[in-house]
């Protein structure tokens, strides 16, 4: 099961406070293990969203919005991407993660979706599609 675990924001994140180097040597460790496992496919901090831009959509029509964002909370500062046996071993491995900010903070998990939750939907030309995407991807 691929989860991906989000670190949510913090004013600290969102002030672009940086981590100490006790904090990144805690959490280089955290990732190490998670290595080491065979569950870390991805991850990484983000900059804070005034840094960032959206895009809103209303039919053909496109919209930039320029950071920053409100309501801090709704923010991700971080994200993983694993791969685990079932949500118990994500959330095991979430309690072990230090604290990845300064003061209090959450991390969400979320299950990706898989090909099976389409049902008929998904035919054999879109599993055929989404292999090519995935060859192209690992080709880069």
């Amino acid at each position: 099961m691929r989860v991906m675990v989000i670190v949510k924001a913090t004013a600290d994140s969102e002030a672009g406070t940086l981590p100490t180097t006790a904090d990144m040597a805690a959490m280089g460790a955290f990732n190490e293990q998670l290595a080491e496992a065979g569950i870390l496919r991805s991850g990484d901090g983000l900059k804070p969203s005034v840094n960032g831009k959206r895009v809103a959509f209303d039919g053909p029509g496109r919209k930039v919005i320029d950071g920053p964002f409100a309501a801090t909370t709704e923010l991700i500062a971080g994200f993983w991407i694993w791969e685990v046996a079932d949500m118990a071993e994500a959330v095991e491995w979430v309690k072990r993660c230090p604290n990845p900010m300064p003061g209090p903070s959450e991390i969400e998990i979320r299950p990706f979706y898989e090909a099976s939750d389409f049902g008929e939907a998904f035919t054999p030309d879109l599993a055929e599609l989404e292999d090519r995407v995935r060859r192209i991807i690992e080709d880069k």
